[in-house]
């Protein structure tokens, strides 16, 4: 029987609407949740995904206020810039879209931004939090990824959870957040270094992909059969039938998962919902602690 396919603008419209109900009880108390997105340059994807955003927030009653400034922006420029913002009331969140110039250090603008605005959870406070178990921002992508799972009422608790990648922003606080008390998997991470790949991933109750680097890295021989695949790569693949002359494509072979996983997330339309949706939800919870 062919694996449930996983839908996640489904789910994600659930946690909009929750954000878009938490959005109007602050301003019926007078407060506009607000976030602030610093794009620059003129990348087309950036500022398609900014655009994507604004939208969102709009969607949700919530404001986007887009800052954009040139490609030669200095650091000391975004740091004065950012430094208004922190002083801001009427804002709430803050975020530099990526990919940055080359001549922005990601580790000097992070520690400049006000922890309290980090919506994004790269801050060295906010990480540490995490690390903690304690109350704060969480990043959109892992937190999406564990919703997901509790709409689906796939199990967490006492499975073994494999996750292919350990990048930053998705491997390794995905298997923080997973290993936490109120989730309670016992949680494998692999990697480039890791021996015998299809081993581990066998091995997987719920396999959760997100190494970006390899399309259909994953292939059906090397999951278990009735596990949940969460597939967060997104790789582009020539097509010259696609009119950007490219397809994006998961980390999962599909079509071969498809006949012996339980559930699976597609690509595009799986887990990429879900991370904006849960850049609301942190938007809306900063207001709130504001």
């Amino acid at each position: 029987m062919p694996a449930i396919i996983i839908d996640g603008n489904v789910v994600a419209a659930k946690v909009r609407k929750d954000a878009q109900e938490r959005a109007g009880r602050l301003k019926e108390r007078g407060i506009n949740p607000c976030l602030a997105v610093i794009l620059m340059g003129e990348n087309p994807a950036s500022l398609s995904y900014v655009k994507g955003k604004q939208k969102a927030l709009a969607e949700a009653g919530m404001e986007g206020k887009i800052i954009r400034l040139p490609e030669t922006t200095s650091e000391a420029e975004l740091l004065a810039l950012i430094a208004s913002l922190n002083g801001d009331e009427n804002i709430h969140g803050i975020l530099v879209q990526h990919p940055w110039p080359r001549q922005i250090r990601d580790e000097v603008f992070i520690q400049a931004l006000d922890p309290k605005k980090d919506v994004d959870c790269f801050h060295p406070l906010n990480l540490g939090k995490l690390v903690r178990g304690e109350d704060g921002f969480l990043l959109g992508t892992p937190y999406g990824i564990i919703i997901m799972l509790r709409e689906l009422k796939i199990p967490i608790s006492g499975s073994h959870v494999v996750i292919v990648g350990r990048s930053n922003i998705t491997g390794k606080p995905l298997a923080l957040l997973l290993s936490r008390r109120e989730q309670n998997a016992t949680v494998t991470i692999c990697h480039t270094g890791t021996k015998d790949l299809a081993y581990h991933t066998r091995q997987a109750d719920i396999l959760i992909c997100a190494a970006g680097t390899t399309p259909g890295l994953i292939k059906g021989n090397m999951i278990k059969p009735g596990a949940a695949v969460i597939d967060v790569g997104v790789n582009r693949v020539p097509d010259p039938s696609k009119k950007a002359g490219y397809r994006l494509a998961g980390d999962v072979a599909f079509e071969e998962a498809l006949e012996v996983a339980g559930w699976i997330s597609k690509v595009p339309g799986g887990v990429g919902p879900m991370t904006v949706a849960m850049l609301l939800q942190n938007v809306v919870y900063a207001a709130e602690k504001r």
